[in-house]
């Protein structure tokens, strides 16, 4: 799997680690953390660094409470009021069992613990899985404040962009290096590949030429000749054991007959659970060829209104009208579907058959596997012991065999890697029936859907013309965190859920240890900013720019970092203080 692979970390680095799905990255991580040994390796940490690492699965194994697993990652010295601020930030209460998580909530438990320790080096694998937008967001902002050095892998663009400064690929089981963020890589990345295609051909012409040269070439000395061909024998040897890169997905959806025009029209619907609404007032003309996103937090009502809009819930009020002619096909993300125990071939062709039917035309199941990257040898393992990356490729194997005009996708690219997501988009880009999609991925809305739909809270529903960054600059926000539920006994059990407002909140809870030292340190921290303010507001109106230039420049680039400090101290300040308000009154 790995062959000479490297990876160093420096103070305050970050670096995103990036590859195909199963060419190694978390083995490389976990080797990094010291909990896998190589068969051979020199590994060397700073004596007295600290690592934490975040694994895909964490165990939780021993633990009673969602705080104990956090507070067990600290270290003597380690600030353990962080641990309770990060779970409160993170949505959870630290009460919660950790045999009944879920998946969401076993990931935020998990980030926490690496948090909360501040560690000088954070590997974290996947961090972002599981976790709907609020979360990922408040995350991206959190890593940026934080001074550790990072290792990171992810599949989110919009995450591994914002965050890395490096980029270390592991390809073939070698990595290489270039000090650019995941921004840049792509474009390199195909220059380094574009550059082996050349010297392969290179490598081909050269063979050809010394064949030729054996088979007509004037006879010179047998010592001459017994050379070249010895050399033609290592040329032949190098081509023979290359390692190429790894083939594309090929992704083609089977589509059906075309729809109308009108696929779904939903007119004032309403859908609502132990009184709290989840879907009111809803309208929405779905015309054939639409791609719409749906996002929101977790929780907000994303699959009640998929269920909606596709006639598999009946809504309280209001009416759905189906278009003539669908034919629909939904991915199952969450891989209900899938027995564990049943072989890769068994699932894509039912069992009972080595044939696979694609769009109505039967297929071999090798030739099938093949397209998405599976090997001969793996028709017969069990789905249990697939990769994440390897059952996402399945699910996409199964759903676009089906014939369709509507495609209904719930998170399509999780545990998918780069390649295949870029192919994927390609894919919905050239479909010619309608899409309906879940995703957290914002750089994959942002290429892929032509409207989205976000959570206002309370069952409010809006639509937005463009992808996600459209609906953000157009809202002028982005997805609002959802309101931790508190237990009510008695009769107001069945009362509405309580939207994420200040003084709901408050009502619920009392200061933490963070936010009153917060109230406290603030305005001193405030007054600070303000006196450096007025000073350099001085420098700058005399005769600095006359004087150094050089010196000018870095007092205004200081100013504006200052007066962001400022509105941003003034607000953090302002909403703790009308907490505190709220909570005593």
């Amino acid at each position: 799997m790995l062959e000479g692979a490297e990876i160093a970390v420096s103070a305050g680095e970050r670096v995103c680690l990036v590859g195909r799905n199963g060419s190694g990255k978390s083995t490389l991580l976990k080797i990094v953390a010291g909990l896998i040994e190589p068969d051979s390796a020199d590994r060397f940490v700073q004596p007295g660094a600290t690592i934490r690492y975040l694994p895909q699965e964490p165990d939780f194994s021993g633990y009673k409470t969602s705080l104990s697993y956090v507070e067990a990652g600290l270290g003597p010295g380690d600030d353990a009021y962080r641990a309770q601020y990060l779970i409160e930030e993170l949505g959870l209460t630290g009460e919660e069992d950790p045999a009944s998580m879920s998946g969401g909530e076993s990931r935020r438990a998990a980030l926490a613990r690496v948090l909360a320790p501040e560690p000088d080096i954070l590997l974290l694998d996947e961090p972002t899985n599981h976790l709907d937008l609020p979360v990922i967001e408040w995350l991206e902002q959190e890593l940026k404040s934080l001074r550790s050095a990072m290792v990171l892998i992810s599949h989110d663009r919009r995450f591994l962009s914002s965050l890395s400064r490096a980029t270390i690929w592991l390809d073939r089981g070698v990595t290489r290096r270039v000090e650019r963020g995941f921004g840049e890589f792509e474009a390199w990345r195909d220059e380094v590949l574009a550059q082996e295609e050349l010297d392969r051909h290179k490598l081909d012409r050269k063979i050809a030429r010394e064949e030729d040269w054996l088979r007509y070439g004037v006879s010179a000395r047998r010592t001459r000749n017994q050379r070249r061909l010895g050399e033609l024998h290592g040329l032949r040897e190098q081509r023979r054991t290359a390692r190429h890169a790894v083939g594309s997905v090929r992704l083609e959806a089977s589509e059906a007959q075309a729809s109308g025009k009108l696929v779904i029209e939903a007119v004032d619907i309403a859908k609502a659970y132990d009184g709290r609404p989840v879907v009111k007032d809803f309208s929405l003309r779905v015309a054939r060829g639409d791609c719409i996103g749906i996002v929101g937090p977790n929780g907000a009502g994303k699959t009640t209104l998929i269920n909606l809009l596709t006639g598999a819930l009946k809504p309280d009020s209001g009416k759905v009208k189906l278009g003539a002619t669908l034919e629909m096909v939904t991915l199952d993300q969450r891989r209900e579907s899938l027995d564990p125990a049943t072989p890769l071939g068994d699932a894509l062709t039912g069992g009972g058959s080595d044939q696979v039917m694609v769009g109505g035309t039967p297929r071999h199941v090798i030739s099938y596997m093949k397209d998405f990257l599976f090997q001969p040898i793996q028709r017969g393992t069990a789905v249990g012991a697939l990769s994440g990356g390897e059952r996402g490729r399945l699910m996409l194997a199964r759903a676009l065999a089906k014939p369709s005009n509507l495609l209904v996708l719930d998170e399509p690219t999780n545990d998918l890697d780069i390649e295949t997501l870029d192919l994927l988009q390609e894919l919905l880009a050239d479909y010619a029936g309608t899409v309906l999609l879940v995703s957290h991925d914002r750089d994959f809305l942002d290429r892929v859907v032509s409207s989205t739909l976000i959570s206002d809270g309370d069952g409010v529903w809006t639509e937005f013309a463009g992808g996600y960054s459209d609906m953000l600059a157009q809202r002028g926000r982005g997805v609002g965190a959802k309101a931790r539920a508190v237990p009510v006994k008695g009769p107001a059990a069945a009362s509405p859920t309580p939207t994420p407002a200040v003084g709901a909140a408050a009502a619920k809870r009392k200061l933490s240890f963070n936010e009153q030292h917060a109230l406290k340190t603030l305005p001193q921290q405030l007054e600070k900013l303000q006196a450096e303010a007025g000073k350099l507001n001085a420098a700058l109106a005399g005769d600095l720019y006359t004087r150094d230039p050089r010196l000018f420049a870095k007092a205004t680039a200081r100013l504006d970092e200052v007066t962001r400090e400022i509105a941003q101290t003034e607000e953090r300040w302002l909403a703790l203080e009308m907490l505190r308000e709220e909570i005593e009154a």
